[in-house]
């Protein structure tokens, strides 16, 4: 236990604290989203930043060329631009119109 003297909204207190070590054997530690896959030889196109997803410009199949706008999201109040690394095909998508993404957050593969 530790003592610590904190003060209020003017008003003096004496606390004692007891400190946990990080080798707790009650801490338990979160469980990692599972990755999605990238079809072999295939690309990954994650979400940089949290948001939501506001549109999907292609569809699963589709051809696509570098550069082209995949997926437009918001985040920040900002709409951004999700666009292709190089040409192929869109092999999946892993999000939809609305949802909300993290950063990482897998939106699609290509092939």
């Amino acid at each position: 236990m530790k003592k610590f003297h904190i003060t209020v909204n003017g008003n003096a207190y004496e606390v004692d604290v007891e400190e946990i070590g990080a080798a707790s054997a009650s801490a338990v530690a979160p469980a990692a989203a599972p990755a999605a896959a990238a079809p072999a030889g295939g690309t990954v196109i994650t979400c940089p930043m949290p948001g939501t997803i506001i549109d999907i410009k292609v569809s699963a199949g589709q051809a696509v060329t570098e550069g082209q706008v995949l997926v437009i999201f918001e985040a920040m109040k900002m709409e951004n631009e999700i666009v292709a690394p190089c040409a192929g095909t869109v092999a999946s998508i892993n999000c939809g119109k609305g949802d909300s993404v993290d950063s990482g957050s897998v939106l699609l593969s290509l092939n």
